[in-house]
């Protein structure tokens, strides 16, 4: 299931990759909110492309959140006609071996796979910004803890046996501001594990600053509304407070000079400057420095508001704490969902 939502810099390529998954069997779901969204004519022109595959497109929402991506793509998971199901963002690039990585993680006894993304095809310096970010600092640690026994999900890419979410587990999906924390939290208290596989290509093309900022500010503020105890120690993260440490430190034994402060920083860069290298990805020093000095900016946002935007889409990371309110919170969807389609405009019909 790819759910769909305007055009962005890599759409032909990263929906393409989707018909050339070499897997035995498998289908396509597109879903995508609004029947007139400017994606649609390339999706139909994808299909049409490819008449040997399992694919179609379905049109409208199923409101059982707040989340606009769970509700567009609930209509999706209600047709799958598989007993697996993986829903993936609509900007990763999917290899050949993508379904082949995922059911190998789900063999080892996993309760779901996810993969984290990797930013590649950067253009300009603020997509290197968000490389910085994606790649060698959020991936990295990602990977590290996977590796410790306690991965988490990633929303790019979440891979569910469909009995799982079957007799409520996707509105379980929508118990959360963000579906992959709600995975994540499903899983634990299943006793299941949650396994990486991956990592996969999110390609980029140009951002802005603005964009940038938005986006880390978004992930912050779900962090911490799904795992503040996780996300407290993001204060101490980056080159920042160990540079301070080690100034003050130095300070109080008279031993403080600039060569000290730069042999450090480029002890601490080093490790994160060879793994971009040996994988590959987009490497900027000003962008590693620029991440680092953005990171307390990033936390302190994460902490002070609760609103962000998603697609245009201004949103709220208070999240029900009831049954009750979460029986509220999913009345009110509904009644948005049935307003939207009653407002004036030129769609056409529904597939």
């Amino acid at each position: 299931m790819r759910p769909v939502c305007g055009l962005e810099s890599y759409s032909q390529e990263t929906l393409e990759s989707t018909f050339h998954i070499a897997y035995p069997s498998y289908e396509i779901l597109f879903c995508v909110a609004d029947a007139g969204d400017a994606i649609l004519p390339l999706v139909r022109a994808l299909i049409a492309d490819h008449p040997n595959h399992q694919a179609k497109i379905l049109i409208g929402e199923e409101a059982i959140g707040d989340n606009p991506k769970l509700n567009n793509m609930a209509k999706g998971f209600r047709q799958a006609s598989f007993g697996h199901v993986v829903f993936v963002d609509s900007n990763v690039l999917t290899p050949p071996d993508y379904l082949d990585q995922l059911m190998a993680g789900l063999e080892t006894g996993a309760g779901m796979v996810s993969a984290p993304p990797v930013g590649l095809a950067p253009s300009g310096f603020w997509a290197e910004l968000e490389c910085a970010f994606l790649n060698a600092y959020q991936a990295r640690m990602q990977y590290a803890i996977d590796t410790m026994g306690c991965g988490f999900a990633q929303g790019k890419t979440l891979f569910f046996r469909r009995s799982d979410l079957d007799h409520g587990g996707l509105e379980q999906l929508a118990s959360e501001p963000a579906e992959d924390a709600a995975a994540t939290k499903m899983m634990q208290a299943r006793g299941a594990r949650v396994r990486l596989a991956g990592p996969f290509a999110q390609l980029l093309g140009p951002r802005t600053p603005l964009q940038v900022w938005k986006r880390q500010v978004r992930w912050a503020r779900l962090r911490r509304a799904s795992f503040p105890h996780f996300f407290a120690p993001e204060v101490l993260a980056g080159l920042l407070p160990p540079l301070l440490a080690l100034g003050f430190g130095l300070h109080d034994l008279g031993l403080l000079s600039p060569a000290a402060m730069a042999g450090f920083a480029i002890l601490w860069y080093a490790p994160e400057l060879l793994l971009q290298r040996m994988a590959r990805w987009p490497r900027s020093m000003t962008a590693l420095l620029l991440r680092d000095v953005m990171l307390p900016l990033v936390f302190a946002a994460g902490v002070a508001g609760r609103s962000f935007e998603w697609h245009g889409r201004q949103m709220s990371i208070a999240r029900a704490s009831a049954p009750g309110q979460q029986a509220e919170t999913r009345r009110l969807a509904r009644l948005r969902s049935k307003l939207r389609r009653l407002r004036p405009a030129s769609r056409g019909p529904s597939l």
